[in-house]
């Protein structure tokens, strides 16, 4: 998914489910921060303290971020906040696929709820939207290099009702994500071969498609229907994915665990709710819009003008400055290290922490998976 749905959406979600406007914006925006906090950085403060970030994504097309291809860093990064393993099937790399709205997901959806009373509850609320609505969308991929993942290139088959235009766009941009990602992993071969002295096992891991990059960005357009056949002789066809229906059921579970969030902690609860049957039509109309993400956005940002999620409201604009300038504060001289616990990027960082370490060394182990 995308700023369009875990950002905007995610925030349409929370007002209609009964949260004031400061809860919505906080869970919103932790929500899409969870993919543009990709930087590791830290702060030393005068009196001795330190804060390290917590990288929560990665992006694998970045030159810059060979590195972060390394399989350590997928199974604590991809994995705990994008691919959530589904436990599903026989073998380890089965298991450890992305299924939607899966067991695991539910509860730690369960958990995380009982954490929406803490200091940086809301900033986990907003991560937990996040992986939750990924398993709506990254279903049948996983968060680690694996042969699995990938698909044959030529299999690709979009829905006949698909508008021309947006046709002609999302061929383009697929086409200019297949270049880079080709362009990135001679290079990354290269760096792995000297670093690992041309250990082929090392090399044949990192080259295998990660998470759903053998799929571009198909699996984020809300609208698309679409197949393909994986490389994997054991699965082959995927099968139709019709988008819309995969991203309408995410929002059906956001509200209703927004709405939980509500009724556990009322000091975030507005003065309306509206049940999810009556957005649901409005929802769908939206995930229908075939455009760009901007487009999208719009749709979302229209139908909140109009009252179609509770009282009529403008969904504040999303930027990812916002966060990071509050991290940049942090190293000014004049800054108290006790000061790091009144921002939401602090606050954001603990959520992370706590959430990477419930889902790798509690959650996963409890299903028998042992990822970190």
């Amino acid at each position: 998914m995308q700023l369009d749905m875990h950002y905007y959406g995610t925030y349409a979600m929370a007002r209609a489910a009964g949260l004031n406007e400061e809860a919505c914006q906080i869970i919103a925006y932790a929500s899409q921060y969870v993919d543009d906090n990709a930087f590791d950085d830290e702060v030393d403060f005068d009196d001795g303290a330190r804060i390290d970030s917590e990288s929560t994504a990665h992006h694998p097309v970045n030159l810059k971020n060979v590195g972060n291809l390394d399989p350590q860093d997928q199974r604590r990064v991809w994995v705990p906040f994008h691919f959530l393993p589904g436990n599903e099937g026989d073998t380890y790399t089965q298991r450890l696929k992305c299924t939607q709205n899966s067991q695991i997901a539910q509860e730690m959806v369960s958990n995380h709820l009982s954490h929406c009373t803490s200091e940086f509850g809301l900033h986990l609320a907003g991560i937990t939207a996040h992986v939750y609505a990924d398993t709506f969308s990254h279903y049948g991929f996983s968060g680690v290099s694996s042969r699995g993942n990938k698909v044959y290139q030529d299999s690709f088959e979009l829905d006949e009702n698909l508008e021309p235009e947006i046709k002609d766009y999302i061929l383009s941009k697929a086409h200019g994500f297949f270049e880079s990602r080709n362009e990135l992993f001679p290079n990354i071969k290269k760096s792995l071969a000297e670093l690992f002295e041309k250990s082929q096992a090392n090399i044949a891991e990192i080259g295998g498609a990660l998470g759903h990059g053998s799929v571009a960005t198909y699996p984020d357009r809300p609208y698309l229907s679409w197949r393909f056949n994986y490389e994997d002789q054991n699965r082959t066809d995927s099968g139709w994915r019709h988008n819309q229906e995969t991203f309408l059921e995410a929002c059906k579970e956001l509200h209703s665990f927004f709405s939980l969030i509500a009724k556990e902690c009322p000091e975030y609860a507005s003065s309306k709710s509206l049940s999810f049957s009556d957005i649901e039509a409005q929802v769908r109309e939206i995930l229908a819009v075939q455009k760009p993400k901007q487009g999208r956005i719009e749709a979302w940002q229209d139908a909140a003008r109009s009252g179609a999620f509770g009282e009529r409201t403008e969904i504040p604009q999303y930027s990812s400055d916002v966060w990071s300038s509050e991290w940049e504060a942090l190293k000014l001289p004049s800054t108290e290290s006790d000061q790091a616990n009144h921002t939401n990027i602090y606050k954001f960082y603990r959520a992370a922490a706590y959430h990477r370490v419930y889902v790798l060394r509690d959650l996963l182990p409890k299903h028998g998976l042992v990822v970190d």
